[in-house]
């Protein structure tokens, strides 16, 4: 509990970041997530996989980093990038009998980075912030589902 007070405590702002460091914190991550971004960090459940993140550039960092994106977009602020993802996955409560995982799958800032995160020159062209997360956002929650359901791209989410 100690190091997430710390983590926050220090966390910069989203635009004055050009990497998130991934450290191990088991006890924060959901069996069958991969990585969470928590202000500024990568938060893993192993060290092996936070060295992992460390040195490379896969698929998983790419989404990382595409919250990171998110967060300048939400005014540059960590606090209004949490309010807005917990107010969507909130919203998309009503639908879990039917999509057990509808507060994850069917959130906007989930939703653009799963679409963006094979698109390795993403990162660049949003330098200024990820505003992708706000086409899903003004969508239905229909419109999001249908959006899953026939969308290629958007691959089984392995949870970040």
């Amino acid at each position: 509990m100690l190091q997430l007070l710390r983590i926050v405590c220090k966390a910069r702002r989203p635009s004055t970041l050009r990497d998130m460091p991934a450290i191990a914190a088991p006890f924060l991550i959901r069996k069958g997530y991969m990585a969470l971004t928590f202000f500024g960090m990568i938060l893993t459940h192993t060290r092996e996989e936070a060295a992992k993140f460390n040195e490379a550039s896969d698929a998983l960092k790419h989404h990382e980093m595409i919250h990171l994106r998110q967060a300048v977009s939400t005014g540059d602020s960590w606090w209004r990038f949490y309010v807005l993802y917990l107010k969507f996955w909130w919203q998309a409560r009503r639908v879990r009998r039917r999509y057990p995982n509808a507060g994850y799958l069917l959130n906007p800032f989930e939703m653009e980075a799963y679409d963006k995160m094979y698109d390795p020159t993403y990162l660049d062209r949003c330098k200024d912030g990820a505003t992708g997360w706000q086409r899903f956002a003004r969508m239905t929650l229909e419109e999001r589902i249908r959006y899953l359901n026939t969308d290629n791209t958007t691959p089984t989410p392995h949870r970040t």
